[in-house]
Parts: structure tokens; C-alpha cells; sequence
């Protein structure tokens, strides 16, 4: 089975829990599963750009990204995050190859346009070339993959993390795409976990006003990913590492599934 699982929030930030994370990816490959983690790390890039004396702008959910806001990116998402995924794996004896989007071509990206926002140096994907990671699972690797693509313009753009996974999966043909989060799913109006979430009913939760934020990208990316073919997306809670390690079995009964 093709899995493609993203990755971010606090589980990036928590060592213990990033590495119960590893330990359930290097099993699911270990198991047969070809496997691509997405990364995002936008906890870890706001505290660096404090340290450099730089504050975060969002618009709705998307980090306002100028040159070195997008050169801090590149630093902290395809080096330092990157890396620390692609150890927590081969502690596992689990080999792993770190690329960002620019390796190989493998993600492209152009200028994403936000309405009348100009959000700088943040892109949408437009071409994924996924033979490089066809390349690693055939040697038996993890491709680990940091949210950042190259433009045609030559210049590496900050994408949305929920959103290079969802391409990703299409690319790929993943037979299931998971968004591991720091919550437990997506929330009603009166904050329980919707098991079961139709795509078309996604517009009804943004107009409410139920969802904002950071879960507007995600659900974003999961109409994305359905509308390619995908045909499972899960928001699961990536703290429940036991319940969720059952991926594609048919036996996860945490977190919201969306559905065409």
C-alpha cells in the first residue's frame, strides 16, 4: 500500500513524540507500505524568525512570506527539521532520504495569489514529478520531503505543508493520504470530532465560521486530494500513535475522514 503522511504541528516540537511517530513510520515500511512523510514546521520557523527579530503575519493560514522569511524556510524546513526526521528513522534502522521540492524537480511551484493579498514568496504546487520517489522506495528508503518547491522563475517558495502532501498523494497515486495534527479532527459547532466529514460539506463548516485558521489549508488540501483520486484522507490526532499505526487496515476509528 502508497502512503502519504504529513506531518507538523506540536509532534514536530516533541521529541518523544516525534519519535513514537518514526517508530510507527519505519514500521509501516518495514511492513511492505511504501511510505513519503510531508513536513511542515511552522512553530519551529516562528521561533527562529523571532530570534532574528522578525514577526509572523498570517492570512488565512498562510504565512506572509518575504526573501528571508523564505530563506529562514529553507534553513529550518529543508535542513534542520528535515534531517532530525530522517535520524529519527534510521535509529530505527530504517533508511531514509531527505529532499525538499527543488531536489530533482521533483515539486514545482508558482506565486499563489490570495485574493487581494500579496502573501510574497508563498507558492501553490503545480507539477510534481514523483519518479524520485518511486526511486527511493525501490531501495527499500523513506522519502521525507520538506515543504518547499521550486519555481519556474528559479526561486523556492514556502508551500503550505497540508497542501504539498495533498499533491503529493495525487502525483504519487497514494491509495491513502493522513494529516497527523495536534487535535483530534475537525470540529462541529459544539467541539466533537465529525467521524465522517462529505467534501461538499467543508464550504458549510467555512461560512459558520467553525473553521479557521490552520485547518482551512488542510480541509483545503483533503477536497484536493479526493477531487485527484485519492481515494482515503484522514485528519487523524497524532498522539494516538497505537490507533492510528493501523493505517489503511481498515481499523481507524479516530480522528475525521473525508469523503467525496
Amino acid at each position: 500500500m502508497r502512503l502519504v503522511i504529513k506531518i507538523g504541528g506540536a509532534l514536530l516540537d516533541d521529541p518523544a513524540l516525534l519519535d513514537r511517530c518514526a517508530e510507527a513510520f519505519a514500521a509501516l515500511s518495514a511492513q511492505g507500505d511504501q511510505v513519503a512523510v510531508v513536513h511542515g514546521g511552522g512553530a519551529a520557523l516562528t521561533r527562529m524568525l523571532q530570534r532574528l527579530g522578525k514577526q509572523s503575519r498570517f492570512v488565512d493560514g498562510l504565512r506572509v512570506t518575504d526573501a528571508e522569511t523564505r530563506d529562514t524556510a529553507l534553513m529550518v524546513l529543508a535542513g534542520g527539521i528535515n534531517k532530525r526526521l530522517v535520524a529519527a528513522l534510521g535509529k530505527r534502522e530504517r533508511p531514509a532520504v531527505g529532499i525538499c521540492g527543488g531536489d530533482g524537480l521533483s515539486f514545482r511551484a508558482r506565486k499563489r495569489h490570495n485574493g487581494g493579498a500579496d502573501l510574497g514568496f508563498v507558492g501553490e504546487v503545480t507539477a510534481v514529478n514523483p519518479s524520485w520517489l518511486h526511486a527511493i522506495w525501490d531501495h527499500g528508503a523513506v522519502p521525507v520531503i520538506a515543504s518547499v518547491a521550486l519555481g519556474i522563475d528559479g526561486e523556492y517558495y514556502n508551500v503550505n505543508a497540508d497542501q504539498m502532501a495533498a499533491a503529493c498523494a495525487v502525483a504519487c497515486r497514494a491509495h491513502l493520504l493522513a494529516f497527523l495534527t495536534d487535535v483530534a479532527g475537525v470540529w462541529d459547532g459544539q467541539q466533537r470530532v465529525i467521524p465522517r466529514l462529505p467534501a461538499q460539506q467543508v464550504a458549510v463548516l467555512k461560512q459558520s465560521g467553525v473553521v479557521r485558521g490552520g485547518m482551512l489549508p488542510k480541509l483545503e488540501a483533503c477536497q484536493r486530494a479526493l477531487a485527484g483520486g485519492v481515494p482515503a484522507v484522514h485528519i487523524l490526532p497524532g498522539a494516538a500513535v497505537d490507533a492510528w499505526r493501523q493505517l489503511g487496515r481498515g481499523e481507524i476509528h479516530i480522528g475525521t475522514e473525508l469523503v467525496s
